[in-house]
């Protein structure tokens, strides 16, 4: 301008016609300069400044008003971009965010709004399982702090055998301390299915989820023996399943013995029907009081052999036993006596 004016002065004295010339070229001087000059907003997170420039891009305009863009600062348009009046340039400051994780610890910078929109950003990958604090959806602040926790859920089963009970059944027709197994046992199995859940790798819980007995053991049955034995003076044994100390006296097949004489109806009969005997290499007839030892049961007499419960008599009762005899001299020679009478059978 100032050259003009000089210019101007220099002219002046030429005349009309100079003054003129001066006067059109300082016009379209000051025109040109009015057309560089452009007003421009620039909105910084939300503010908004009025800059006057001369420049032609907003990379120019910012330079010139010391506005530094970051590596990471979100731009509304192209800062190469012809400026043009009331043009607008909107800018978003990266804000630094920490992300702890996978063992790591990331220093970010991020225009994001929230933290599932960074992670998107970033590439770290977040499964729905994953536990972010604070929670993905929140909005990002400068010096956030984020920690990502990894959950897994594993399921595992287990095939666990089971032992099988031994049951113990009594035998009372075997000699005690004798056994015989009935039946094998078998072990059953089950299956016990769990779900482990881990915490960025190492294990936090472990759930039973499902229990199932895919097989029953089968029992195990062996019979013991509960019989005593008796070990005889003149050799062999008897076994018994318990002893009674009773008075033994003996009867035989006589009047005086049975009140009935042969020919009788009933002589020489038991109380059970079958015939009154004495044999010693078996069983011989033995009468009793049927409630203490029942009719039928096969016993074992001290002194005088195996005998089977199948008489009765008016004078047995209670522990009183009669044996049979083939003579009355033998019944005098046994006289009374008391003996132990094995229950055998």
């Amino acid at each position: 301008m100032d050259k003009l004016k000089n210019m101007y002065k220099n002219y002046f004295s030429i005349g009309p016609k100079a003054v003129l010339v001066v006067m059109l070229s300082l016009m379209v001087v000051t025109a040109g300069v009015q057309a560089a000059k452009k007003t421009i907003v620039v909105s910084i997170d939300g503010k908004e400044t009025k800059i006057v420039t001369f420049r032609k891009t907003f990379k120019d305009a910012l330079s010139d008003n010391s506005i530094v863009l970051g590596p990471k600062d979100k731009v509304s348009t192209s800062v190469d971009t012809r400026l043009k009046k009331n043009d607008r340039i909107d800018i978003k400051r990266a804000v630094n965010v920490t992300v702890a994780v996978d063992g790591e610890v990331k220093e970010i910078q991020t225009t994001q709004d929230t933290v599932f929109k960074m992670f998107n950003d970033e590439g770290i990958v977040v499964k729905d399982t994953d536990r972010v604090i604070p929670s993905r959806n929140i909005q990002i602040t400068d010096g956030l702090n984020v920690v990502v926790t990894r959950i897994e859920s594993k399921i595992i089963s287990e095939s666990v055998e089971l032992d099988f009970a031994t049951v113990v059944k009594q035998d009372d027709e075997a000699i005690t301390g004798s056994k015989k197994v009935l039946q094998e046992g078998e072990k059953g199995e089950r299956v016990i299915t769990t779900q482990l859940v881990y915490e960025d790798g190492k294990e936090v819980e472990r759930k039973v989820v499902n229990d199932v007995v895919t097989k029953k053991p089968v029992q195990k049955i062996v019979s013991v023996g509960t019989l005593a034995v008796l070990n005889l003076s003149r050799g062999g044994q008897v076994a018994y399943k318990n002893s009674i100390k009773m008075k033994a006296t003996a009867y035989t097949c006589n009047f005086a013995s049975t009140g009935k004489s042969p020919g009788d109806k009933g002589f020489g009969r038991t109380a059970t029907g079958t015939i009154a005997r004495r044999n010693p290499d078996g069983y011989s007839s033995i009468a009793v009081d049927p409630r203490v030892i029942p009719l039928g049961t096969k016993l074992y007499i001290e002194g005088y052999g195996y005998g089977i419960a199948e008489d009765t008599g008016g004078a047995i009762k209670g522990n009183i036993i009669d044996v049979y005899l083939n003579s009355e001299s033998e019944c005098r020679q046994w006289g009374v006596r008391t003996v132990n009478v094995y229950i055998v059978k």
